[in-house]
């Protein structure tokens, strides 16, 4: 009986040490099962979104700050916003004329952020792996963009994926090629470029032949046309020296023909005056009335003539000579009117003309008339002081 005592003794069932065992394993087991009924001071960053689940579904997607919640099996995810970084390259891929092209696409892959938190609700049951793995994000969306490569790089030909801004609108291409294929995982696909496009040595052999034969064929387009520019500058040049000379010549005909038809008013108006002044009293005081309506003739053409002045001044020199000579035009009009009273004029002027002196000499039509002499022995054959 005493050594059952003893062994009792020894055993560590009744000691402190087992009873502090059972209370850490009561705690932790408490512990792990209440965090299913609660979390406190769950942090969400400035580029995270949080999504909130109660009983196993999304209860709300929240931004940025901190939350704390209780209930039913109650969890907190973060999802980050920040971009993740992708690069594919394809060395093949065969064109819509039969060419292979090698192309590389880099870009950053965006998950769903706040704003579209319907969307995280919509499809996290499906691609959940995706929201919280970069990883498996940028693999999926390689994939997707290989395939969109191929798309567009096929519905094209070479030229138009390699050659000149062809390569913007392809870049184009696949952007939206591929952002309706990231669509539908919820993602968005930003900075897409096309940093390089592979081509194959024999392929870059013939291009680099086509840029210089290009090149050949555009410089010697070039001297053609720098050459007929020389020929038509010089041409220029002869033509201009051509019409100068002719508008010297033009210049020296119109001076000339200027002078011929100035000089020719002088003749005309020395004419009118030397006739003019031939006329009686009565002939100058029509004239005179004449010289009154011209005056005002002149002064309604001065009137024009300060209007017009600006507009062409050979006009107005025109009018001034046309005025100059009015009063001899008015009289070579009345004279040209009338010729009986002319012939008026002229005689009385004949008569006028005689002197007591003067010898008259009558002969038959058609006859030239012998001069007589006055001298020693010779009387005068008529008396014109009598008549």
């Amino acid at each position: 009986m005493n050594n059952v005592t003893n062994v009792r003794r020894q055993l560590p069932g009744g000691s402190p040490f087992v009873v502090a065992i059972v209370v850490i394993v009561i705690v932790f087991f408490l512990l792990v099962f209440s965090r299913n009924f609660y979390y406190a001071f769950e942090r969400v960053n400035e580029q995270e979104v949080g999504v909130q689940f109660q009983g196993g579904r999304i209860k709300n997607v929240v931004g940025p700050g901190v939350y704390s919640d209780v209930g039913l099996f109650v969890e907190m995810v973060r999802v980050s916003s920040q971009a993740i970084p992708f690069t594919v390259q394809d060395d093949e891929i065969i064109t819509k004329d039969k060419q292979r092209i090698g192309l590389v696409v880099s870009g950053d892959i965006f998950r769903p952020n706040i704003v579209e938190k319907d969307t995280i609700s919509a499809l996290w049951a499906q691609y959940r792996n995706i929201y919280l793995n970069d990883e498996l994000a940028r693999n999926r969306m390689q994939d997707q963009a290989r395939q969109a490569m191929k798309v567009c790089i096929g519905d094209r030909t070479f030229d138009d994926n390699v050659v000149g801004t062809a390569r913007d609108v392809l870049r184009q291409c696949i952007d939206d090629e591929l952002n309706q294929r990231a669509a539908n995982f919820g993602l968005n696909v930003e900075n897409l470029v096309v940093p390089d496009v592979i081509l194959s040595p024999a392929v870059q052999a013939a291009l680099d032949a086509i840029v210089q034969s290009r090149l050949e064929t555009e410089k010697a387009a070039q001297d053609k046309l720098r050459a007929d520019a020389q020929a038509d500058a010089e041409q220029a040049r002869q033509e201009g020296e051509i019409r100068i000379e002719q508008s010297r010549i033009q210049e020296q005909a119109r001076q000339q023909t200027s002078l011929a038809q100035l000089e020719q008013e002088k003749v005309a108006a020395q004419k009118a005056v030397i006739e003019a002044e031939r006329a009686n009293e009565l002939a100058r005081v029509e004239a005179e009335k004449a010289v009154i309506e011209a005056q005002k003739l002149n002064e309604l053409i001065a009137a024009q003539r300060d209007i017009e002045i600006a507009q062409s001044l050979a006009v107005a020199a025109a009018e001034q000579a046309k005025a100059a000579i009015a009063v001899e035009t008015a009289r070579a009009e009345l004279y040209a009117g009338r010729p009986a009273y002319v012939q008026l004029l002229i005689a009385q002027a004949n008569a006028n003309a005689l002197k007591s002196t003067d010898k008259v000499i009558f002969t038959p039509e058609g006859m030239t008339p012998t001069l007589v002499l006055p001298g020693p022995g010779i009387v005068p054959t008529v008396d014109t002081a009598g008549q």
